[in-house]
C-alpha cells in the first residue's frame, strides 16, 4: 500500500485500487505538498496505442498552454504576440533551458505558441486515417520530445520535481482496446519520465501492471463511509479524451470559463482590490488545506464557483464540509453556478459587493445604493 501520492512510482505504470474517480479529485484539490503535479486523463476506447498517446499529449500541451506563464518564470511582463514580444519570450526560454533540464528548442517553441494562445498540437486526426496521414499532421517535434518535454513543463507549473498521469480507466473496454491503452500508457511512463497511474475499472485483460492500494486523507474516507449506497451506478458525465489539472494559485484556472468571466468583470471594479484566485486556507498544520476559487482574505469572504463536478453526491457532502469548516473560522462563503456567472454578471458582482461593503468599516454608507 501507498501511504501518499509521493509513493507512487515515477518512470512505470501501477493500477491504484480501490478509490472512485470522485474520491480521488478531492484527495488531490489542493494538490498534496509531496505530490508531483498531477493531471487526470479520462480515457475512452482506443483503437491503437499511438492514438492514445497523441490523445494524451494534445491534452498536455491543452494544459501546458492554459497554465503559461507559470512554467516560465519572468514571462509575466511580455505581452502580446507581436513579433518583439515572440522574440523575447524565446530568448527567455532559451536562457531558462541552459539552466534547467528542459530542452531549449521545444520550450521556446511552445512559449511562443502560449503567448499567441496557439496549440502546439496538430488537430485530432480521425479514425482510420493512414500513417502517412498522421505523420504529415503531426507537430515539428518528435512524440518523445514532446512527452518529455511537456512532463518537465507540467511540473514546473507547480513548482514540482516530476509530473505524473492519472488515467481513469472506462468500465467495458474490448481487449483489444484495453491493450492499447495500457501501451500507450507504458510509452507516456518510460518516454516520459512520467509517473502514470490507473485508476477506474479494473483491467480484465491485461495482467501485466502491478496493483497497488493508495491510502486517501481520512476526511475523504469518512465522507465516502458515511455516504448511503447508490442504488444504481451513476452514469460519468466526464468526456473521455479529455484531461483535467488543478490551479496555479493566484489566478483563474485556465480551463474555467466562469472563473475567467468573473475576473475580467472584477478588474474593472475599483471595489474589487484585495481578491486573490485559488488560494488554500489553513488554520493550523494538523488540518488538511482547502483550495477556495476566490478569496477577500481581509474582508473573510470566500467566492465558490460550481461547475457539473460538484453535482455528485461526495463531491456535494465535501462541499458541505468545507463550507462549515470555512465559516467556524469566520468566512463567509458564497456560492454561485457556472451558469449564473457567465449569463448573469452584473447580479453575481451586484451580490459579491453588497456583501464586501458589508464587511469593510467606513464604507456602509454606500449600502443602502448598493441594494
Amino acid at each position: 500500500m501507498a501511504g501518499s501520492w509521493a509513493e507512487l512510482p515515477i518512470g512505470r505504470v501501477v493500477h491504484v485500487h480501490g478509490a472512485d474517480a470522485d474520491a480521488i479529485a478531492l484527495s488531490i484539490d489542493p494538490l498534496p505538498d509531496d505530490a508531483p503535479a498531477i493531471v487526470t486523463y479520462f480515457a475512452g476506447d482506443t483503437q491503437s496505442a499511438t492514438e492514445m498517446v497523441s490523445s494524451v499529449l494534445r491534452e498536455l500541451e491543452k494544459a501546458a498552454v492554459g497554465l503559461f506563464p507559470a512554467w516560465l518564470p519572468g514571462a509575466e511582463g511580455i505581452g502580446g504576440p507581436g513579433g518583439a514580444s515572440g522574440r523575447a519570450i524565446r530568448v527567455l526560454a532559451l536562457r531558462t533551458a541552459s539552466a534547467t533540464e528542459h530542452f531549449g528548442p521545444f520550450l521556446a517553441d511552445l512559449a511562443e505558441r502560449a503567448l499567441r494562445g496557439a496549440m502546439l498540437a496538430a488537430p485530432p486526426v480521425p479514425r482510420g486515417a493512414s500513417r502517412e496521414a498522421r505523420s504529415r499532421r503531426s507537430p515539428g517535434f518528435a512524440a518523445e520530445v514532446r512527452a518529455a518535454g511537456l512532463g518537465r513543463v507540467i511540473a514546473a507549473s507547480f513548482g514540482r520535481p516530476r509530473a505524473a498521469v492519472l488515467v481513469h480507466v472506462p468500465a467495458d473496454l474490448s481487449p483489444a482496446a484495453e491493450e492499447a491503452l495500457v501501451t500507450g500508457c507504458e510509452w507516456l511512463a518510460h518516454h516520459g519520465d512520467l509517473g502514470v497511474w490507473l485508476t477506474g475499472a479494473p483491467l480484465a485483460a491485461v495482467d501485466r501492471i502491478a496493483v497497488t492500494t493508495l491510502r486517501l486523507p481520512a476526511e475523504v474516507t469518512d465522507l465516502v463511509r458515511d455516504l448511503p449506497a447508490p442504488t444504481k451506478p451513476r452514469p460519468d458525465a466526464r468526456t473521455a479524451h479529455v484531461a483535467t489539472y488543478p490551479a496555479v494559485a493566484g489566478r483563474p484556472h485556465p480551463a474555467s470559463v466562469a472563473e475567467r468571466t468573473l475576473e475580467t468583470a472584477l478588474a474593472t471594479c475599483d471595489w474589487a482590490a484585495g481578491r486573490a484566485w485559488n488560494q488554500t486556507h489553513r488554520p493550523h498544520p494538523l488540518v488538511n488545506p482547502i483550495r477556495v476559487d476566490l478569496l477577500w482574505r481581509d474582508e473573510r469572504c470566500v467566492i465558490e464557483i460550481d461547475g457539473p463536478e460538484h453535482h455528485s453526491a461526495l463531491a456535494y457532502a465535501a462541499d458541505r464540509q468545507r463550507d462549515v469548516r470555512l465559516q467556524l473560522d469566520g468566512y463567509a462563503v458564497l456560492r454561485f453556478t457556472n451558469a449564473q456567472v457567465t449569463t448573469d454578471t452584473e447580479t453575481v458582482l451586484h451580490q459579491i459587493r453588497r456583501f464586501l461593503r458589508g464587511r469593510r468599516p467606513g464604507m456602509l454608507e454606500g449600502l443602502e445604493h448598493a441594494r
